[in-house]
């Protein structure tokens, strides 16, 4: 069974839900806007990804790994438009009851606290829904909108991993976070 994810209206009338295959054409054209807006804090992306075509394929990929429980894709949607993203993935069971966290918001809706509150509403089924222990995040050590972000979520700082991901087309190191959500 996939996991599951109920709808949540979050301020100024935007909806966090589940994302879908029909979301393709409308996440080709968010990420074709925001391209540069993203692109210091992204991995390099290929020409197919900023296509339809490209997002369909990425959404299948997510709802695939969705129904094998091991992420949960979800969109931020204002009207007929895209204006984020955020997912868990990297679930992890057993001893482990672990994921990992990753969004990002259109460069019209920064500013305004709603990567926070998409954040915490994911973090609440993380917790009552899908019964994990820890969420984990990691940010560019430049990346201090995103750190305030996870800092008003809860998450903790818990160290500095060299050359972490690659971003930008580089290695680099990261902050990372956690939030425990049992005690």
């Amino acid at each position: 069974m996939a996991l599951d994810f109920a709808d949540r209206e979050l301020p100024g009338g935007l909806l966090l839900r589940l994302r879908r295959e029909e979301d393709a054409a409308a996440l080709a054209a968010a990420y074709t806007r925001n391209r540069g807006h993203l692109a210091p804090w992204d991995p390099t992306r290929s020409e197919d990804f900023f296509t339809e075509a490209g997002q369909r394929t990425r959404t299948l990929e997510l709802l695939a790994l969705r129904s094998l429980e091991t992420a949960v894709p979800l969109v931020i949607v204002d009207g007929d438009e895209i204006a984020g993203g955020i997912d868990l993935s990297n679930i992890v069971r057993g001893a482990f009851q672990s994921a990992m966290v990753g969004y990002w918001l259109d460069r019209g809706h920064t500013g305004r606290g709603l990567a926070s509150v998409a954040l915490t509403a994911l973090l609440d089924a993380a917790r009552d829904d899908y019964a994990l222990h820890r969420v984990q995040a990691a940010t560019l050590l430049a990346n201090h909108a995103s750190q305030s972000v996870l800092t008003r979520a809860g998450f903790e700082r818990i160290g500095v991993a060299p050359n972490y991901l690659k971003i930008a087309g580089r290695w680099q190191d990261h902050v990372l976070f956690q939030k425990i959500l049992h005690d």
